[in-house]
């Protein structure tokens, strides 16, 4: 039911852009709520029956039928300035340009009488690579959730002045029409890189805007010499950069929050010729059996006010949050603005890195918990991006690990073919003499159902162990199957850590295994082989 007045009605044009809603040819509207203060946004999703306010401070909300990305209803407009340069398959599929505008000429009927909350930003903490972009969502919590996640202007001028270059519009409760439109069910995520247009309808899943303006940036960076990239990145004492890349929950935000080093963001960020910058202001991260003993400072966000926890149970007498209650789903978020990490960087920027690192979850339970690549190696690793789905992070995914390759470590948002990444990625490697590893936060001594997950206190040792250099002083071994580099020895880490085949009461059982995996990666590869050189060819796995 609408409401007659809202809390912050009267100052819902305070923050107001030039560059109106009638520019998108958005009309009949009720109420236009722009800009809004975080405090605003509280107050009007609280009214309007979104959202709760927990004990200590934070928003939780309800994402709705949708508790993950729904990767099978994402398409993109095929036109004249996407065909020869989309790479078409699973996850970029075509959609006709006359049906995206019967479904935008639907949705601005349905948005009549109805409430707007426009959130402006940008993406991209460049002064010469930055995405003015602008949100509008039929709800308030998605505005604070915008707020939160990418850069706010920081005065009402910028605000007024600001003209966005990608929009995307959200209607949670408006459902598609797959007899109409070339849909797979009533939702959808549609991406017109002509008009510089999402929308998104039927899902309420935050993930769905943060990933569609990641997708954009995807496709118009890497044309300007920007290598964007899924990854999280830190910076140690001397100004040394690291970056993490890995798919949800292989441990990419976990890992790259340490107080040792400093954060520059947890998930999406570009290489320019000055290095490293972030895409975004503020972290998503998983939050399911979150403690505070193995991840304090994540953990200290999800008690803070700002911050918006997405289908967390929490309980409606007492107001306290149910971290480790999967009730609705296992992928539980909290979106909070980077300078809740204390030793977050303002700028978001680092130097160029010295170290990458590839986070695989392996549910096989074969391979190392850490190996040093070549640059050859690392490209096909790259290409490969071979980790396992985890429970809840995609619509679809069960209790159990699915195993996966996902190129570049983010393939449901690379637009363009691996080899362009990639490419991008060797120049850049090459040019700054960076050190490549690989670590597995995924089983040890077996596969899914036998096997544990490896000790997050032994990866974050592996790590320390990369990041500080020590590891560049001990002697490795050749893996017999993938030909990476792997230490016989490293500090606080027990020496059978190191040797997955000693931690297998089965060791028959064990080569077996590595040995499916390693057809698993031959046959995954053959995708890409045409456009790949023979060198990274030859750097992948071989039976021996």
């Amino acid at each position: 039911m609408k409401p007659e007045s809202s809390p912050f009605q009267r100052y819902a044009q305070n923050r107001r852009s030039d560059f109106g809603l009638d520019q998108l040819g958005l009309e009949g509207y009720s109420t236009a709520y722009w800009n809004l203060p975080p405090e605003a946004y509280y107050e009007e999703s609280i009214f309007r029956g979104e959202g709760k306010l927990t004990k200590a401070g934070p928003l939780v909300v309800r994402s709705g039928q949708h508790t993950a990305r729904a990767a099978s209803d994402k398409f993109i407009v095929e036109e004249e300035t996407t065909r020869e340069q989309i790479s078409w398959g699973e996850y970029n599929v075509p959609f006709p340009e006359e049906d995206f505008e019967k479904v935008f000429q639907d949705m601005k009927s349905y948005l009549h009488g109805k409430d707007l909350f426009i959130q402006d930003g940008y993406a991209g903490a460049s002064q010469k690579y930055k995405l003015p972009i602008r949100v509008i969502s039929t709800q308030a919590w998605q505005g604070l959730f915008t707020h939160n996640m990418f850069i706010t202007p920081e005065s009402g001028e910028e605000f007024q002045s600001h003209v966005p270059e990608f929009t995307v519009l959200s209607a949670p409760f408006y459902k598609g029409n797959p007899k109409e439109h070339p849909f797979n069910s009533e939702t959808f995520i549609l991406l017109n890189f002509k008009k510089r247009l999402v929308l998104i309808g039927n899902t309420g899943y935050g993930g769905e805007i943060k990933k569609s303006i990641f997708t954009a940036l995807n496709f118009l960076f890497p044309k300007q010499g920007v290598l964007t990239m899924h990854c999280s990145a830190n910076v140690g004492s001397e100004g040394d950069t690291a970056l993490f890349f890995g798919l949800s929950g292989t441990g990419k935000t976990t890992l790259s929050a340490d107080p040792n080093r400093r954060l520059i963001g947890d998930d999406e960020h570009g290489w320019d010729e000055k290095g490293i910058f972030n895409f975004e202001d503020g972290s998503y991260a998983k939050v399911i059996d979150l403690s505070p003993e193995d991840e304090p400072d994540i953990h200290a966000c999800t008690h803070k006010f700002g911050t918006i926890l997405e289908n967390v149970i929490y309980d409606p007498v007492t107001r306290e949050i149910d971290l480790f209650d999967d009730t609705i789903t296992k992928n539980t978020r909290a979106s909070y603005p980077l300078r809740y990490i204390d030793y977050s960087i303002p700028e978001k920027r680092g130097e160029h890195p010295r170290n990458i690192v590839f986070l695989t979850y392996d549910a096989y339970g074969v391979m190392p918990p850490l190996a040093k690549l070549s640059t050859s190696q690392a490209l096909y690793h790259f290409i490969s991006g071979f980790t396992s789905k985890v429970g809840g992070t995609e619509a679809g995914v069960g209790e159990s690990p699915e195993l996966t390759f996902s190129a570049c470590f983010g393939a449901p948002f690379m637009v363009h073919h691996p080899a362009y990444y990639a490419s991008l990625l060797r120049e850049k490697i090459d040019k700054h003499d960076v050190k490549i590893w690989l670590i597995n936060t995924g089983l040890v001594g077996g596969p899914y159902g036998v096997g544990e997950r490896i000790s997050i206190t032994y990866t974050r040792a592996l790590l320390d162990a990369v990041l500080n250099g020590d590891l560049l002083k001990v002697s490795y071994r050749e893996d017999p199957y993938f030909g990476f580099s792997i230490p016989e020895t490293c500090p606080d880490v027990p020496g059978e850590i190191l040797q997955p085949v000693s931690m297998w009461d089965d060791r028959d059982a064990y080569h077996r295994k590595y040995r499916q995996l390693v057809v698993k990666f031959q046959e995954n590869i053959k995708r890409y082989e045409d456009r790949i050189p023979a060198n990274v060819l030859k750097a992948g796995p071989r039976l021996p």
